[in-house]
């Protein structure tokens, strides 16, 4: 039984598995047939050597030859147990190291996706200050240089601390109300003493980037408010701000932000966050719950 079952789960199994079933079955009963001819042979020496008296009666030579059949089958079927319960444990992992070379793809791609976005914003908030405000325009040239800054060495990593997003969110909302006018007030409420917590990089930039597109009006006044908890566990940020949608004809932005947010979110932290935005008089609100462990 030791010989059927090392030769099978060593040699034979390879067969099993591809395209020689047939020739693994076939030589599996030559082995066996074998082996049970040279096991009744030694029996028979050993019956030999005893007297009349001791000798035991024997069952048909085919009713032993079908019992030692089954018999010398529970090896095999025992190789072919432990094989395919290797294999699948293979293809789990090989599953899952797929799936993650996957989930890794598609982050890298979302993270690709929003740093050009974010950059075009940008760019069109120094572009309009040129015009009128040539010394803030170099301000905000020298801003964006601290920001991308921050995109290049500090983005690509899995987690960032808390206060080094802060503090880039609070970079951005200074780079942005340099162009702003009088009627549009933006106020900003963070924590000031943050914890040591980790975050995605690049998490909330979408709602406040969201919030300024779509809060700000040339001729009415609005008003745009940022605001972070910190519970325990849990990150709250919220955003809200007058409501002034932004038309087709509208090229502002790509329109990814959110939607790219809510991708990462999916990806991010499954199942342990929450995301919702909703109109409240005249005001858009977004609100973003995260949970950090």
């Amino acid at each position: 039984m030791a010989i059927i079952f090392y030769v099978n789960y060593l040699f034979l199994i390879k067969w099993f598995f591809s395209n020689k079933k047939l020739s693994y079955f076939i030589v599996n009963v030559v082995l066996i047939l074998i082996l049970i001819y040279f096991r009744n042979e030694i029996f028979d020496l050993f019956e030999a050597g005893k007297s009349r008296n001791f000798r035991g009666k024997r069952p048909p030579m085919g009713l032993r030859y079908f019992m030692d059949f089954l018999t010398y089958m529970i090896p095999v079927a025992f190789s072919i147990a432990i094989s395919s319960g290797q294999r699948m444990k293979q293809a789990e992992e090989m599953k899952s190291e797929a799936d993650n070379i996957k989930l890794k793809s598609e982050l890298q791609h979302l993270k690709y996706q929003l740093q050009p976005h974010f950059f075009f914003n940008a760019l069109n908030n120094i572009y309009s200050l040129v015009e009128f405000a040539p010394d803030k325009a170099k301000q905000s040239i020298h801003s964006l240089s601290k920001l991308m800054r921050h995109l290049l060495y500090k983005t690509d990593v899995e987690k960032i601390s808390l206060s080094e997003e802060i503090d880039f969110l609070n970079k951005y909302i200074e780079l942005i109300t340099l162009r702003l006018n009088d009627k549009t007030k933006v106020f900003t409420s963070f924590p000031t003493h943050v914890p040591s917590l980790e975050v995605a990089p690049l998490l909330f930039i979408s709602i406040v980037e969201n919030a300024f597109k779509h809060g700000i009006s040339a001729t009415q006044p609005s008003d745009i408010n940022f605001k972070m908890e910190i519970l325990e566990d849990e990150i709250h940020f919220t955003a809200s701000n007058s409501n002034f949608p932004k038309t087709d004809s509208d090229k502002s932005g790509s329109g990814i932000g959110l939607e790219n947010l809510q991708k990462r979110l999916n990806l991010l932290y499954p199942e342990k966050h929450e995301f919702h935005s909703f109109l409240n008089n005249g005001m858009y609100i977004a609100e973003m719950k995260l949970k950090t462990k």
